[in-house]
């Protein structure tokens, strides 16, 4: 069974209000082994609901709606829904009765709107509202399913767990969802699609998206089977030659970000590391301190993002800033080694580059950077280039690329 999701409601589509509902609602229908197909936020408009769960009922059997359910006249889901199946509302004294019921419990009047909320699709099961006093509905119509749900989180989680799970439980056929995710790093994202589409364009089942985000590609595997045995030999056939042909470049395979991985690693071997920064501004040293337990290996960072502060904090000699400018392989070899022996650690690490937009005053253009790694047995420096033009960007690529460079160190 494939499953649609529609969250109702006019304050979803301004830049205040997030759909949260609809995560948590794909978690617990992956876990039963139903796949959601389609995601769309409808505002309070009955005609445009109405078109929105027809293209939604052309792509799953089963669809949830969420919000829409209180007292107001905005509240058009139910209205809608009916619509849609055909059938005109009818009042329903006992969900009536409910909902005066809550209003007593709370010493509270009843407005005469929350009458609205009594009014139901024939044939609907109820589906009680214990933290509200909007009911949902479960609603059957061309052997598809349609359930109506309140919106508050609060109150849709509430319902779904104590009155749809067990219904979905008893409709579903035995199927379960299982996943693999391969975080790879140091790649473009058409590169690594070149390399692995002759291995995964074979198959439908499992599906495989590729999701690229500055300096990190994650590639997420999922299978659909009967039993979990089934779906994970699937992953294994997929996976397992992915893997084989990405290797090292593979940084994490349960999500952790590079900043775990790395402090994972350097905690393992009870090592330590200082950073230098100048184009980054210390974003190096806050992804590596938003590790908790990161103080066990993260010693402290320099920025410094002048010359005047590369020889004052770092003691660089000015001479080697002049002769090869800021934006230089001596000098970021020269930061790297002098963050280690400063704060007395195991690993150094520096950034230095020219984020952009605009050249600046060195010799390398925009969307260039070098990265530094001092140890106790060696120094060196690497450059990278990067199609300018975004700023930000480029100075997240630069502390990927830092934490890749040291990641590899440290597993070589």
């Amino acid at each position: 069974m494939d499953a649609a999701i529609i969250a109702i409601g006019s304050e979803l589509l301004t830049p205040e209000k997030i759909d949260t509902n609809s995560l948590y609602l794909t978690e617990r229908l992956n876990a039963r082994g139903v796949e959601v197909v389609l995601k769309m936020v409808v505002g309070d408009n009955r005609q445009r609901l109405v078109a929105a769960m027809r293209h939604a009922l052309a792509a799953a059997d089963l669809l949830i709606l969420s919000g829409g359910l209180g007292p107001t006249e905005d509240d058009v889901t139910r209205d809608a829904v009916a619509d849609l199946c055909g059938r005109a509302l009818i009042f329903d004294p006992g969900v009536l009765e409910a909902i005066e019921e809550r209003f007593r419990r709370l010493n509270r009047p009843m407005a005469e709107i929350n009458r609205r909320q009594a009014y139901v699709i024939p044939g609907a099961h109820i589906l009680p509202n214990s933290r509200g006093t909007a009911p949902g509905q479960w609603v059957e119509h061309n052997r598809q399913h349609i359930l109506l749900l309140p919106g508050p989180p609060v109150e849709l989680k509430t319902m779904f767990e104590a009155h749809c799970l067990p219904r979905l439980d008893a409709l579903l056929p035995a199927q379960v969802i299982r996943t693999r995710q391969y975080r790879v790093a140091g790649m473009a994202e058409s590169d690594l699609d070149q390399l692995i589409s002759p291995i995964y364009s074979k198959y439908k089942n499992p599906a495989t998206t590729i999701l690229a985000a500055p300096g990190d590609i994650q590639i997420h595997l999922r299978a659909r089977c009967a039993t979990e045995a089934e779906a994970e030999a699937l992953l294994a056939e997929v996976g397992d030659p992915i893997a084989e042909l990405l290797g090292n470049r593979i940084y994490s395979r349960n999500g952790d970000p590079l900043e775990k991985v790395v402090g994972d690693l350097l905690k393992q071997r009870s090592w330590t590391l200082a950073v230098a920064e100048s184009c980054t501004g210390g974003m190096l040293g806050e992804r590596i301190t938003s590790v908790p337990g990161s103080s066990n290996y993260f010693a402290g960072g320099f920025l410094t993002y002048s010359y005047e502060a590369k020889t004052k904090l770092l003691g660089i000699d000015s001479a080697l800033l002049e002769e090869h400018k800021a934006v230089s392989a001596p000098v970021a070899q020269a930061m790297a080694e002098a963050a280690r022996q400063l704060l007395g650690t195991h690993f150094g690490v520096s950034i230095t580059g020219v984020a952009g937009p605009d050249p600046g005053p060195e010799t390398e253009p925009p969307g260039v950077f070098y990265v530094g790694l001092a140890s106790a047995s060696s120094c060196q420096a690497k450059r990278f280039q990067w199609a300018p033009g975004d700023r930000h960007r480029i100075r997240v690529i630069a502390t990927q690329s830092a934490l890749d460079l040291l990641r590899r160190a440290l597993i070589s």
